[in-house]
């Protein structure tokens, strides 16, 4: 069997923190984290599995004895938005008549989707729904988080890839992945493509550098995927 980690939950309270932020008794304890959970699901289906499609990566959960702050960290906050704050506003209203407390709602706008392994993540099964070609999915995606300045990339795909009978896996490399260490950044992110010939499943791994080095930042119309040359395996 296979002893694996998730790269996120090996690192918390290490070097990243958690994304729910709060404190409770006992008895609440319990009530508050299924609360957690029902805010997350909710925000992403009805910002990222229904128009109008915001690209939501990450929703981290602050509370205080007043107040409950949902951070919402998307590639497209005019969507979130929407004309005049209207769109934020009716999900406020929402949440707090789903949870019966107050809610304030702070959005974050990601700057460079390519760097974030759950819109990379998002973005192939979208593809893969459209039938497009898995192999050219998988290599372009790879050199797209290169060139953003990625140190590492690592795409897993598997299911019924191309509409085969039998289901296989697919896994491409670029670059270094050391998830045994701690002050790696790796960012993980996990989606589902639901095709007409099967769910396939769609893992992303990005290493971003260490986190006491700088955010790279890719001199212009340099390619940092220069000399990475990356690693499918799998059956053809």
């Amino acid at each position: 069997m296979g002893q694996k980690v998730h790269p996120f939950g090996y690192r918390v309270g290490i070097t990243e923190a958690h994304r729910s932020r709060w404190y409770a008794p006992k008895a609440l304890y319990g009530e508050l984290l299924v609360e957690d959970y029902k805010i997350r699901k909710f925000v992403d289906k009805r910002l990222n599995r229904t128009p109008p499609f915001a690209a939501v990566s990450d929703i981290h959960i602050e509370r205080t004895r007043e107040e409950l702050k949902v951070i919402i960290k998307t590639a497209r906050p005019g969507l979130v938005i929407g004309p005049k704050g209207a769109e934020v506003d009716r999900l406020t209203e929402e949440l707090q008549y789903m949870t019966g407390r107050k809610v304030s709602i702070s959005i974050i706008e990601i700057k460079n989707p390519d760097m974030e392994a759950q819109l990379v993540a998002e973005g192939i099964a979208e593809q893969l729904k459209k039938r497009a070609s898995f192999r050219r999915i998988v290599k372009m995606r790879s050199e797209a988080c290169m060139q953003a300045g990625a140190k590492g990339v690592r795409i897993l795909l598997a299911g019924r890839l191309g509409g085969a009978e039998m289901s296989r896996t697919l896994d491409n490399r670029m670059g270094s992945m050391p998830l045994s260490s701690l002050q790696a950044d790796i960012d993980y992110g996990f989606a589902e493509s639901f095709t007409t010939y099967g769910s396939i499943g769609v893992k992303v791994w990005i290493y971003r550098g260490m986190y006491d080095e700088p955010a790279p930042t890719p001199a212009e119309g340099e390619s940092t995927a220069a000399g990475a040359r990356p690693r499918a395996r799998g059956r053809r």
